[in-house]
């Protein structure tokens, strides 16, 4: 594939024609397209519908961190919207064109997407857009959390597996939503919490909960999107001697920690300073780790 020649801070396109198979005309899988001209048709389910899945993949110093793992679960999240069974090595090799197509950058955000298509055509519609990440440097020095109620019982799984609990659709009105009501409320993000009482996740992230040498996340079973950047920090803690388990918390469990994370591929690991009105002791040096262990550069980690 050709290079882009696009400027440092411009964000690169990638559209991708084979997400689910070679194409039938034997064209290439993927191309570069650009980001600045129309691609999308206003007939694709996703703009009508909200109907696809994504994965959003961090970039640090040219290299992905847990590609792999975030294409393993933009597979379960097709699979549980019912596309078509995507290629994930045309997927992977797109993700790299679209990284070796932007100027370099300390970091950079990958976002991996594929909608049901275009109604009536039974072809997925897939791109990936890479551009320079947001500044996270303010998130990572501590935010302040408010809980909200997700309007779901951890059961939902079980009981109204249609819901898609656990799956990283394209639908993100509801996310959005309840981060606007933080801010409403002088907070800086949100953490879920079930009809039952047990905290979930964040809009766009993965709760970490330390009490002395135990730390705790909420099991993916409970609902909750199982998370690529919670399991590359529990194999280091692991390696550590400490305990790590999946255990429901409530918000008066995760109030009373000695610390508390929310953690993603992108922000990396934001230390909760307040939960509604309750202060947290921010550890400046755990986070630090935890933020290295996130860009895939802390020994022992991927």
């Amino acid at each position: 594939m050709t290079q882009s020649s696009t400027p440092a801070h411009s964000p690169v396109l990638v559209w991708v024609t084979g997400a689910a198979g070679a194409p039938a005309d034997g064209s290439e899988s993927f191309r570069l397209a650009k980001a600045d001209e129309p691609q999308l048709l206003v007939t694709d389910l996703v703009a009508t519908r909200g109907d696809g899945v994504f994965e959003t993949i961090g970039v640090f110093d040219g290299t992905p961190v847990n590609l792999d793992p975030h294409l393993r679960r933009l597979a379960r999240s097709a699979e549980l919207v019912e596309l078509p069974a995507l290629d994930l090595t045309v997927l992977a090799q797109a993700v790299q064109e679209a990284i070796d197509a932007h100027a370099p950058v300390p970091e950079l955000t990958v976002r991996v997407m594929v909608t049901r298509g275009v109604e009536g055509s039974g072809t997925p519609t897939a791109w990936i857009h890479a551009r320079t990440a947001d500044d996270w440097s303010r998130c990572r020095e501590g935010i302040a959390v408010v809980t909200l109620d997700r309007g779901l019982s951890t059961t939902v799984p079980r009981t109204s597996p249609w819901l898609l609990p656990g799956a990283k659709t394209l639908s993100y009105a509801v996310n959005m939503a309840a981060t606007r009501e933080a801010v409403r409320r002088g907070a800086d993000d949100v953490l879920f919490v079930s009809t039952d009482g047990y905290c979930l996740e964040g809009p766009t992230s993965t709760l970490l909960v330390q009490h002395g040498d135990t730390w705790t996340t909420t099991p993916a079973d409970a609902g909750v999107l199982p998370g690529t950047s919670i399991a590359s920090v529990f194999e280091v803690l692991r390696a550590e001697g400490a305990t790590v388990r999946e255990e429901l918390m409530t918000p008066d469990q995760v109030a009373s920690a000695d610390a508390a994370w929310l953690l993603s591929s992108s922000r990396l690991a934001a230390p909760i300073a307040r939960l509604d009105d309750t202060r947290l002791t921010v550890d400046a040096q755990r986070t630090a780790q935890l933020i290295s262990v996130l860009k895939g550069q802390y020994p022992g980690s991927r």
